[in-house]
């Protein structure tokens, strides 16, 4: 066969898709993560259409997995019990083709030209390939894919097989697979062992080109039904339906001349519950596929685009000067959008659902990096994803009791909603995750101003959260209110006191309960809220503290964190050990100065405004020397503070990093499934970081400054229920306020505020923060990507 390089796929760097061309047999499993499709209830990975060959085949349903024991060398009192693993579905996007009886298989014959292209605008997968059995017989395939975000329980193929030059005898076999062969992606066996043919068959059926496949999961019980129907293009065309237990095919045969065309339009429903019964979930995906019938495939392919359309009007960022970045930060954005629009009542998994990555597991990751990009962009998602945190605040409830603190305890990851962190002092201890929670439910009713979201969601959990805050710290002899045993953001210092964002976001927690409690007296008193409770909340949040060192003049990660001493980064290096955790005990890790990932530089970003200028500035000058970045979680708010302290070249270089995180695979892993923060961090690197957005208290405010070679970025955002449009140059910054023939809003440039109406833009010079540091340097062989150098 022919193919490209053996190595890293390349993708053709354009404004608004993705191309792939030829074949990269060594990376097929980047690719298929790369162009995996989804609408946050159905997941398919990017795979070939015939199914071989493949790197990591997967198709998944939001919140669908199996559980598995977690057992310990050593028992402990509230170790979680068990784990849960997302689970490969029934694969419904097969089609196989045969020509003149030999396979369609990449890796014979001849692939004469293969390109593969995602087109963000419109929401669709495009394939062309021209390939040449060994016969020397020439055979053209096209295919368009979409997983529909207007009726979401469909993906939909339209498949097309044009003979070239030669007649052909050509068969299409279009179907589903339960319990398909996958690689182990995970050294546990018990991951394994769980996903050892976890579907058992529970009913099978077909009428026509009609099939379904009923499955039920061996030990979490939850029942999966899938179903496709099929739409024949073609003349003197024969087709059966054949179905098992574990799989359905509908053959499709005929004689095509040169030039001639055959092909099929397959739709696929899927559905699952843990508590509906059989024919009720047989009925659903029925019903699915009869409305996708009518709606047919141009009327699907329209839904998709307009529905894509209208998220692109309101979260669009245009990037002048550095076409790698703007082609990735909508790659980022299609991502996000992909991860939480159509969730509705589910979490947004780590990896969304594009890989088995991380076990399905969803993380904090979502509420800090990427909520507040839906927030802005596409609210009805984020509004929905802090729903879900409501829905399992009873088992957060539960696990509270169990830890015997008072409030909730969200878990640290999770599907379900239960603790499935087997290691304590990087899960349980990380309590910074409710405050997390708590502050993205404030945030969405500062953006959107939703009164009923605001006393139905954010009330219960702000309040909830803040008994936890309240039960867990305490008022020390100093007068500050400290918080001990907790582990931040960075895991590689873990069970510390007084970790510095941990500390501030429970304060914001604490202040934001207060306020809301004010704001919904009578539903406060339903939840047995006092005014000395409240008292205590504010006392509380006014007296966090926030531990510094005077001597070396910078505030510390965490209580007598300066104090210890700093990691051999050379020695590291030299013997090319990174990531840390890989290579060293934790019992080398914890007791030394090296940070995983930003964590007092993250509170910089989200609690800037505890800090003053040069405080901001000599903190990040001190922590990005000890930051080895062994997380995808870093670079972008690296970005976002660096911008902000004025290393506007330095945060250019973290923003190239956030973005390529998955494109170029960065960090070895894409083959799992995509970052979806890491892309969400593309956002907040433009858009807080250049455009120097930020919200603090619901007070919408900008400070822009650009690189040298960005000449112009311009973002839009929505913010209660209009759309607010910024452009910045390196001379001017232009406001504009998209919606409503009255509307108006006040915002603040560089902290003055001003007042914005519709049809009224302002502009404003920019004037970009001068460092008060000089560059500052990271650990040797850390440095970030050269901005421009991946041109």
């Amino acid at each position: 066969m022919t193919t490209g390089p053996d190595t890293k796929s390349e993708f053709t760097v354009e404004p608004w898709r993705v191309r792939e061309i030829g074949l990269h047999p060594g990376n097929l499993a980047q690719s298929e993560s790369v162009f995996a499709l989804s609408n946050g209830h159905i997941g398919v990975r990017g795979n070939y259409d015939e199914g071989d060959p493949s790197g990591l085949p997967g198709t998944y349903l939001n919140s669908f997995y199996e559980k598995r024991p977690l057992p310990y060398a050593e028992a402990g009192y509230g170790y979680p019990e068990e784990g849960q693993t997302v689970v490969n579905v029934t694969d419904g996007k097969l089609i196989r083709l045969l020509v003149d009886d030999q396979p369609l298989d990449l890796r014979y014959g001849v692939v004469r030209h293969q390109e593969r292209t995602l087109d963000m605008r419109t929401g669709l997968l495009h394939r062309d390939l021209i390939w040449e059995t060994t016969a020397g017989k020439k055979v053209r395939v096209r295919s368009t894919r979409l997983v529909s975000f207007t009726q979401r329980a469909i993906l939909a193929i339209n498949y097309t097989v044009e003979a070239v030059d030669q007649p052909l005898r050509v068969v299409i076999q279009s179907e589903m697979v339960a319990n398909e062969e996958i690689p182990v992606t995970s050294k546990d066996p018990r991951v394994a062992a769980a996903l050892k043919d976890p579907l058992v068959p529970e009913e099978h059926s077909f009428s026509g080109n009609r099939s379904s496949l009923i499955h039920c999961t061996r030990a979490s019980e939850l029942r999966l039904a899938a179903a496709c129907d099929h739409i024949v293009h073609g003349d003197d065309v024969h087709s059966n339906t054949y179905v098992e237990p574990d799989w359905s095919r509908t053959t499709i045969g005929t004689e095509l001349k040169p030039g001639e065309t055959v092909g099929v339009t397959k739709f696929v429903a899927y559905g699952w519950s843990s508590q509906r019964t059989l024919p009720a979930l047989r009925d659903q995906v029925d019903a699915a596929l009869s409305a996708v019938l009518h709606t047919g495939w141009d009327g699907l392919v329209a839904e998709q685009q307009a529905y894509v359309e209208e998220f692109w009007d309101g979260a669009d960022v245009e990037v002048d000067g550095d076409p790698v970045v703007q082609q990735a930060v909508r790659f980022g954005l299609w991502h996000v959008l992909q991860a939480g629009a159509r969730a509705e009542g589910r979490a947004i998994p780590a990896k969304g659902l594009t890989g088995p990555g991380y076990d399905g597991h969803s993380f904090w990751d979502t509420e800090m990096f990427v909520l507040p990009v839906l927030t802005a962009t596409a609210p009805l998602a984020a509004r929905d994803a802090l729903w879900w945190r409501l829905s399992i605040a009873d088992l957060a409830e539960e696990r509270a009791k169990t830890l015997k603190l008072k409030g909730i305890t969200f878990p640290w990851r999770t599907i379900r909603g239960q603790e499935c962190s087997a290691y304590w002092p990087a899960g349980t201890a990380a309590f910074h995750i409710n405050a997390d929670i708590a502050v993205a439910a404030a945030r969405y009713v500062f953006w959107t101003g939703d009164d009923e979201f605001d006393h139905e969601v954010a009330l219960p959990l702000l309040v909830r959260t803040a008994r936890l805050w309240a039960d867990l710290g305490y008022h020390g002899d100093d007068g500050r209110f400290h918080i001990d045993g907790v582990t931040g953001p960075d895991e590689y210092s873990a069970i510390v006191d007084d970790n510095i964002y941990t500390n501030l976001m429970a304060a914001r927690n604490l202040r934001y309960a207060a306020d809301v409690t004010e704001r919904w007296p009578e539903e406060a008193k339903a939840l047995n809220v006092t005014e000395a409770e409240v008292a205590d909340w504010r006392a509380a949040c006014e007296t966090i503290a926030m531990p510094f060192d005077a001597e070396r003049d910078v505030y510390m990660q965490d209580a007598d964190f300066t104090n210890h001493r700093v990691w051999d980064f050379q020695e590291t290096y030299t013997n090319d050990s990174y990531p840390l955790l890989l290579h060293y005990p934790y019992v080398d890790i914890y007791p030394q100065q090296v940070v995983k990932q930003a964590d007092l530089v993250l509170a910089m970003h989200w609690c800037g405004n505890e800090f003053t200028p040069k405080q901001k500035a000599r903190a990040f000058e001190y922590y990005e020397a000890i930051n080895c970045r062994d997380s995808s979680l870093s670079a972008c708010t690296q970005a976002v503070v660096a911008a902000d302290v004025g290393q506007v070249e330095l945060a250019h270089d973290y923003l190239t990093e956030a973005a390529l995180m998955d494109l170029r695979d960065l960090e070895h892993n894409t083959k799992d499934g995509v970052h979806v923060a890491s892309l969400a961090g593309a956002w907040l690197a433009l858009v807080c970081g250049f455009g120097g957005l930020r919200d603090y208290h619901g007070e919408l405010s900008f400070a822009p400054t650009l690189p040298e070679t960005i000449t112009r970025l311009a973002f839009t955002v929505r913010w209660h229920g209009c759309k607010i449009r910024v452009e910045v140059t390196h001379d001017h910054t232009t406001y504009h306020l998209e919606d409503g023939p009255d509307a108006h809003t006040e915002v603040k440039h560089y902290g003055k505020k001003f007042l914005l109406r519709t049809g009224k833009p302002v502009s404003k010079p920019t004037r970009p923060p001068k460092p008060l540091t000089p560059r500052p340097t990271q650990p040797v062989g850390r440095a970030p990507i050269v901005a421009g150098s991946l041109h």
